[in-house]
């Protein structure tokens, strides 16, 4: 494992630089929109809309919400999918669920280094030392991140072994590999990926109702708990610190450990129970500490996605990587359009003065019921369709 992370050092430093400024900002921005919006209210439906939708009615925020959009468009999920692309063109399958995991923890890492440099600046230089940050992860990556050989390497150490080794058939091997692609996939044919195996419906659908909820959580949480504890910003800050150091500890340290002993599908199980628990929680929060408590259980949910990146990455061949971590993207891309949807007019009506019933942490307990589906197919996921297929 120690000699994959090195070869990807540059990446690494290039994700670390990108998620400090990426995440900066989130700590902040709450804070901003409810003071342009409704200065010296705790409740605010109109920026509750605002984060959830993206759409503003003030000047300023219009400018902001249409760049964040557009960029969002073309950097949040390309710049995860080629990533991931990338890191599993550069590692072998066995060593693969543990690079996932060190990539999405030094990212987490980055999250937790925006969210403390939050803490120290002003409003205004959050925003502008964000930038800067994003700038410097571009040219860092343009001028060190080499392009892979698009794990011809990796095959052919793979060939060479199988000359040694003598391949065994087993019922394990569900689907067969695709043919390596020698342009864009269209439509049709990330379409038939999804639908060649069980593992790939399966991961699909367990990745869709975990983006769903997850972002369900993310759209309602900040708002919830200005109107339900007065939450300030530090408060906020201090929150997503503590979900940023126990993310990236699991990621760096647990990942490693447990991917090779317990299996992706079992730690998949695990971390999606982790989630379940981790939505109910805030939802019934009873006092101001709750929802500290409630984050620590970050340390199971954030191993869900690299444990389905493993499972689907281990389907395909090097030529496909792109492909598959695209669709996944894509799928979960999809969900976080839809989440806002739901859970942003569920989170303005029960924090409102009309709601049919005193529960404002309803919109919570609606996403961890998202995630809950999540779990049910994970469980009925049987061990053998996470299996790498033979090449």
């Amino acid at each position: 494992m120690k000699e994959a992370a090195a070869g990807l050092g540059h990446l690494l430093v290039f994700a670390f630089l990108f998620c400090v400024g990426a995440f900066m900002v989130t700590p902040v921005i709450t804070d901003v929109t409810m003071a342009a919006l409704c200065p010296g209210q705790d409740q605010c439906s109109l920026a509750i809309y605002l984060t959830g939708l993206q759409q503003a009615t003030r000047p300023y925020f219009y400018a902001y919400y249409v760049a964040k959009t557009l960029t969002a468009m073309v950097s949040e999920g390309a710049m995860m999918c080629l990533s991931l692309a990338y890191v599993a063109d550069k590692v072998p399958e066995a060593q693969r669920a543990a690079a996932f995991g060190v990539f999405s923890g030094v990212c987490t890492a980055g999250f937790v280094a925006g969210t403390i440099a939050a803490h120290f600046l002003s409003v205004s230089s959050t925003f502008q030392v964000a930038t800067l940050s994003v700038v410097a992860a571009v040219v860092y990556m343009r001028a060190f991140v080499q392009e892979t050989d698009r794990g011809a390497s990796l095959m052919r150490d793979e060939e060479a072994s199988l000359l040694l080794f003598a391949p065994s058939s087993s019922a394990e091997e569900l689907s067969p590999r695709l043919p390596p692609l020698r342009k864009a996939p269209s439509l049709s044919e990330m379409v038939a990926l999804l639908t060649s195996s069980s593992t790939f419906t399966r991961a699909a659908v367990i990745t869709f109702f975990h983006s769903l909820g997850e972002t369900g959580l993310q759209t309602a949480l900040l708002y919830f708990l200005k109107a339900q504890f007065h939450y300030t910003k530090n408060q906020y800050a201090n929150l997503l610190l503590i979900f940023g150091i126990t993310g990236s500890f699991s990621q760096l340290t647990m990942m490693p450990l447990l991917a090779p002993k317990l299996g992706e599908h079992k730690l998949l199980v695990v971390a999606l129970l982790g989630s379940c628990v981790h939505g109910f929680l805030y939802s019934i929060a009873w006092s101001f500490w709750v929802p500290y408590l409630a984050a620590s259980c970050v340390i199971l949910s954030i191993l869900v996605g690299p444990c389905i990146r493993s499972i689907v990455s281990k389907k395909v061949g090097p030529s496909e990587q792109g492909m598959v971590q695209g669709c996944i993207t894509g799928i979960s891309s999809t969900a976080s359009v839809i989440s806002p949807l739901v859970f942003t007019p569920l989170t303005a009506w029960f924090l409102s003065e009309t709601a049919p019933f005193n529960f404002k942490g309803f919109s919570l307990a609606c996403a961890g019921f998202a995630t809950l589906v999540a779990l049910i197919m994970s469980i009925n996921m049987r061990p053998a369709e996470v299996q790498p297929d033979n090449k």
